[in-house]
Formats: C-alpha cells, structure tokens, sequence
C-alpha cells in the first residue's frame, strides 16, 4: 500500500502548538513522486555531412549492444547513451543535398528555397526548451560554432548559405547567431555569473543600435546582390537585439550561479587548431551548465557543406566533405570513419566532462540530454533516411538510458523532440510531423 507523505504543517496543525518536530521518514514523498532537485540540462550537437553507415550502427537492439567501430569512444560512458535507428525527418526529403536537410535538424519542417533575406524554416528544438527555462538564467539559450557564418548563394543548389550555418531558430524567419570566440564566449558567461550581464546590456545595446544602423545605411548604397548579403546579416542580428532586451530583466538579476566563475580561467582568443577550438567550445557548454548560466545550448562541428581539413588527423589526408563523397572507395570510407570517430569522441569528451561535475547525489550529466546528430546518413547519397542519432545523459532521471532503440523504418525524428521536451518540463502536443512520444525513451512511459 502507497501512503501519502506526511506534511509537517499538517502535523503542527493537528497537535495546536508551535513546535519544531524532529525529522520523520513518514514526511519523505516516495521515490517515484520526487521532485528534482537540480535543473533540467539540454545540448544539441550537430556534426555535417552524414557517416560511414558500415562502421556506425550496431546490430543488436536494446542494452546488450556492441559499439561498434566508430563508436567506441563511448565505452566509458554507454550506460548514459541511447543509440536510435531508423528515425528521419520527412520535412527534409526534397530540395538539395545539403541545406534542406541541415538546417532543419532541430526544426523538423521544411525551409523556403530562397537566395536572400525571405528566411523560412521553423522553430528550432531548442528554442522551445529556452523559452520554458530561459526565465530563470541570465541567458536563455548559448549558441556556439567554430566556423564563420557562411553568407552568399549556393548557384549550384540556389539557397542562401546563411541555411547551411545555423541550426538554431527562435523563429520561423529568425536564426540565431552563434559565437565562435571561446574567449568572448567565457566573458560572457562570467559577466552572467557576477550580475554584470544585466548592467551592461545598455551597453551592448547601443553598440548593437550603431552597428545595424551602419548596416542599414550601407544597405542604401550597394547593388542587389550586396543587399542580399546585407539582409541575410540584419536577419541574423535581430536575434542578438533581442537577447540584448531580454538580459537585464528583474527575474535574472535575482539568479545566483550554482558555481562561481573564475575570470582567471578564460581561454585563448586564438585557438591553435580546430581540434582545439572544438574542446574549448564544448568547455565553454559545460562551464555554463554546471553554473547554471544558462540551461540551453547548440554546437555546431562545421557548416553545412563543410570541407574542414582533417590532415591532422592521422590516417586522414582529406577534407570532411570531400571524402564523404566517398564513390563506396575504400580509403576514403576509411578516412570517413575516422573523422567520425573523432566526433564521437569530442561527444564522449562532454558527457564526461559534465559526468565529473557533482550535484548532490548526481551529477550535471546525470541532469542533462546531450544531442548527437547528423541531418545525412551516408554522405555520398546525401540520404536522409535512418539519420545518426546519439542521446547523452538521464535527463533528470526520465531517460531509460544505456540502450540501442531501433523503430520502424522512417519513424519521426520529431518523435524524439517531443520526448525530450517532456523530459526537460517543456512538453509539446505536436513537433513538426510528430505522432507522439518516442516509444521506449523515457522511464515510466508504456
């Protein structure tokens, strides 16, 4: 028999008198009907042009699975991962190869063919998460990038690039711009974390005002396609004004961070190679969920299209998107695999990192869901079936992680989105083609 637990109020009550009572294990609520005690975590990983689909799946289902190949990095932390299978995003299916596709990883709809400023796709995963936690941080949301902002048209597809750099969109019309400078982005989270943010946002507003307003002038005085480029640049800094607004509200001047940060432990400006870089911006994630600076975050390895040398690599002597246009080549699908490998790895590199940060009787990743995903599965195909899926983390308890799940053929990725919006305390009746919950996902679910 479930019994009800005792409330001390109701004790005093009952007794007429003002005492403190000792603590009573009738007063503890049963396991199952616990609140959480820390905040609800959620990142979401993207990494360009698809994999080596030879070396990516595992065979068998459910928890007796074997990493395979190209995710044995994960060995140290496969009881908080859950692999899926055989999820896609139909939104996606049409249009090019690539920007179709990427820019809809976390949006699940379908983006408007366009050379310039008319941007549409849809509200991103993401975004919908911030909006329900991002009133008790100093940022709502951290978005975080190693590669510069690819503007111009694609001629041989006709998108904008603008598509192919952002993944995070708190509008159907708006992406959000990322932040590529580990060193600013520290600043950033250490001006949150003292109660500057609030206080300098008029600062940063007027500077943000001059510059759009130097943008708008320029815009009167250049030829059409430089008005492209320019609008695709206003677009994406009206995110940036509103977060301006948004930072000095009263609700996060109240915030307290869960951890100092230290200003003495900002990284470089200048990392020294992309490998580097990459470390320092999945730091930069942890740093801000452990603080509790914000609970939101995308990354993105690369830009759609992303031909990033991996020479330093070894056993790579090729860029990303070159050798995932592998022609079914041995070498090259051998050089694929191992640059998927060192993606996974930077994954498992996060999930440890956060693994290592204590909360009580758990931990930051133990309070997180940590996205991995690619919009392609095999590159050469530009094939969006079956997509490459990781999920990092307990999400608060509610991820029945440690576990490979395999659906039906072309079941929906916006499935997933819906369950992990549940998860975070965010939930959605719908999501783009959703048709409910990820079956299996979360604990106590049938």
């Amino acid at each position: 028999m479930i019994r009800s637990p005792l409330s001390r109020r109701a004790v005093l009550r009952g007794a007429g008198v003002c005492l403190g009572l000792p603590w009573l294990e009738a007063m503890t609520p049963p396991a199952t009907s616990r609140l959480p005690r820390n905040p609800v975590r959620l990142a979401a990983l993207y990494m360009p042009n698809g994999v080596n689909t030879k070396e990516w799946w595992p065979e068998a289902p459910g928890r007796d699975f074997a990493l395979t190949p190209s995710l044995e990095p994960l060995r140290d932390v496969r009881d908080q991962v859950v692999v899926l299978s055989n999820l896609w995003n139909a939104n996606s299916k049409g249009g090019d190869g690539h920007y179709v596709k990427e820019a809809a990883i976390l949006t699940c709809t379908t983006i408007k063919k366009t050379p310039g400023a008319d941007l549409a796709n849809g509200i991103s995963l993401d975004q919908l998460a911030a909006r329900k936690s991002g009133q008790h941080t100093p940022l709502p949301s951290l978005e975080l990038g190693v590669t510069p902002v690819a503007i111009g048209v694609d001629a041989v597809v006709g998108y904008t690039r603008v598509y192919g750099s952002h993944i995070a969109w708190s509008s159907e019309t708006t992406p959000l711009a990322r932040e590529i400078n580990p060193a600013s982005v520290y600043e950033r989270l250490y001006r949150a974390s003292t109660g500057a943010l609030g206080n300098s946002a008029k600062l940063d507003k007027l500077l943000l005002d001059r510059v759009l307003g130097d943008a708008k002038r320029l815009r009167a005085n250049v030829g059409a396609a430089d008005k492209l480029r320019v609008d695709e640049y206003l677009s994406v800094m009206r995110s940036l004004e509103e977060r301006v607004e948004k930072s000095g509200s009263a609700a996060r001047r109240e915030w307290k961070p869960r951890m100092p940060i230290d200003r003495k432990g900002a990284p470089t400006d200048r990392p020294n190679d992309h490998a580097e870089h990459v470390r320092l911006m999945l730091d930069m994630i942890a740093t801000a969920f452990q603080s509790d600076t914000t609970r939101v975050s995308t990354f993105m390895f690369g830009n759609a299209v992303s031909n990033v040398s991996f020479r330093w690599l070894e056993g790579v002597s090729a860029g990303h998107h070159d050798v995932s246009h592998h022609q079914n080549e041995a070498d090259k699908l051998r050089q694929y695999h191992l640059i998927n490998r060192w993606h996974v790895a930077q994954f498992a590199y996060l999930m440890k990192r956060l693994r290592d940060m204590k909360e009580g009787d758990s931990t930051v990743l133990d309070n997180s869901m940590i996205l991995f995903a690619s919009a392609l599965n095999d590159g050469n195909k530009h094939d969006p079936h079956k997509l490459p899926l990781l999920l990092g983390g307990r999400g608060g308890g509610r991820i029945d992680s440690g576990q490979h799940l395999v659906y039906s053929p072309d079941s929906p990725l916006a499935n997933l989105y819906v369950s992990m919006l549940d998860a975070f305390g965010a939930p959605v009746e719908r999501f783009g083609d959703s048709t409910g919950p990820l079956a299996g996902l979360l604990r106590g679910d049938a």
